[in-house]
């Protein structure tokens, strides 16, 4: 980024609330030489150095850094401004609460911690500031310096139906444009080849996103192996396969009757088939065929 960082301030002597609080004591707001403002004309906020579209600051892990946020009054009464902090840098006002003169500026410090086990990459906040009914953003860019570690996997692939699934997990410090390739190889060789492509998003440091692959045109009848192989700038390729088995409902389902009705049939004839060392005589059971056959295999 073009602009260098306001303030950096490493190993502090006095804790950066304590600094902060003498900073606002000292504050002195800036009369602003313009002409009464017209009718309509509203207030505004921006970084405390002009020029800029938003506050960037750059530094280690552990570090405090310090900027501020100019409110502008333009009308002709005063006007109390409330400020919060949103987003997921640590940020902290000399004064959360700030009441400018009428067409006055006034500049009102702020400090942004830097935890001392924070990985390298970037960190966005924002500075709200609300008065009036309105709120004003000004964007907050802190930049983490250390080396940077780009790594992304692929987890949880699945097929389902026309559709592949899977999870990108970007487990490094930087953003990520991920790339995809697909492949799936069947029993009869190779049924869909994609090469690798942008995808149209983007991941951050430590995300995760669920993301979907259509197969529009899967195989009726086959076993597939699906492939998922991943690329982005700096990060080593990954890979993750599932496998998935394609069988018609209708044919199956042929399949499965007839192989009922055949196990039916079969268990029926072991029914009507005496068992082992079963009595044929009259002691047996009053079967005409079992009685013949006994009686024909008593004779000489």
């Amino acid at each position: 980024m073009a602009d260098p960082p306001r303030t950096a301030v490493c190993g502090l002597t006095v804790p950066a609330r304590a600094r902060l609080a003498a900073a606002a004591g000292a504050l002195l707001p800036v009369l602003w030489a313009a002409a009464p403002a017209a009718a309509g004309q509203d207030w505004t906020a921006g970084p405390a150095t002009g020029g800029r579209p938003y506050v960037y600051l750059e530094g280690p892990p552990g570090t405090v850094m310090e900027d501020g946020v100019s409110v502008t009054n333009p009308g002709a009464e005063p006007l109390t401004v409330r400020l919060r902090a949103a987003g997921t840098a640590r940020l902290a006002f000399a004064e959360d609460r700030v009441t400018v003169p009428a067409r006055t500026r006034a500049d009102v410090p702020f400090a942004v911690t830097v935890p001392a086990s924070a990985s390298p990459g970037d960190v966005s906040a924002r500075v709200v500031a609300s008065a009036g009914g309105r709120e004003a953003v000004v964007r907050v860019h802190v930049r983490v310096t250390g080396p940077e570690l780009a790594a992304l996997t692929v987890e949880d692939v699945r097929v389902d139906g026309r559709v592949i699934r899977y999870t990108l997990v970007n487990r490094g410090n930087t953003v990520l444009a991920p790339r995809l390739a697909v492949r799936a190889d069947g029993l009869t060789g190779e049924l869909l080849r994609r090469p690798a492509r942008t995808l149209p998003v983007e991941l951050g440091p430590g995300r995760s996103l669920e993301l979907a692959e259509p197969w529009p045109d899967p195989p009726v009848l086959d076993s597939v192996d699906v492939t998922l192989r991943v690329t982005a700038q700096g990060a080593a390729p990954a890979e993750a396969t599932a496998s998935a088995r394609y069988v018609p409902w209708a044919a199956a389902t042929g399949t499965v009757l007839a192989l009922g009705a055949a196990a039916g049939g079969i268990a029926l004839w072991r029914g009507r088939r005496p068992p082992p060392g079963r009595p044929t005589g009259p002691d047996g059971p009053d079967d005409g065929l079992e009685r013949t056959l006994a009686q024909a295999g008593a004779r000489p």
